[in-house]
């Protein structure tokens, strides 16, 4: 079992996980609003990642032995000045998620608790991906500001889904 610390940080990960996920939500429908699919459904994708990330947490608690608490989340900002700007606030977003990560993961250092690091480590793998998907589709987008259609190509060609990660832990439900 985590020692009592460790699961309170990783109850509150749960929340950290599923407010991400909220915010992508959020910024895909705002892509969706704009007829923009290609970014809409990236951000739809990104949404139930980050959903599953949660799920992922909350099944470790249970096989563990910790107790899994669900928390409330803020509302996600919804408004945004121009195309760009959803994606700047999703990179700030995932360096966020990897200062949480690191925290998840010095905690599990400190406490001794080698099975958590373990589970945690993947976390780590996982936000060295999403900041550098992010910083490219950050740079990209800043290059397109003026030609959305192209951004919306890029997406379409680069971020259309991948395989799914085989190495990634279990999700409670079953990832979706």
């Amino acid at each position: 079992m985590p020692a009592p610390e460790l699961t309170d940080r990783l109850n509150k990960q749960i929340g950290n996980e599923f407010s991400a996920s909220q915010q992508y939500v959020a910024m895909a429908v705002h892509y969706d609003a704009k007829t923009l699919p290609q970014l809409a459904g990236f951000f739809y994708r990104q949404a139930v990642e980050e959903r599953n990330h949660a799920m992922m947490l909350v099944q470790y608690l249970l096989d563990s032995g910790g107790e899994p608490r669900i928390p409330e989340v803020p509302a996600p900002r919804s408004d945004y000045g121009d195309v760009v700007e959803p994606v700047g606030v999703a990179l700030e977003q995932e360096r966020t998620v990897t200062g949480q990560i690191d925290e998840l993961m010095r905690a599990a250092r400190e406490a001794q608790d080698y099975a958590s690091e373990e589970f945690i480590l993947w976390f780590v793998k996982e936000q060295v991906e999403e900041v550098s998907t992010m910083s490219d589709l950050l740079a990209v987008a800043e290059r397109c500001r003026d030609d959305v259609m192209e951004l919306e190509e890029y997406v379409a060609r680069e971020q259309g889904g991948g395989a799914e990660d085989t190495t990634a832990p279990p999700a409670a439900g079953g990832a979706l």
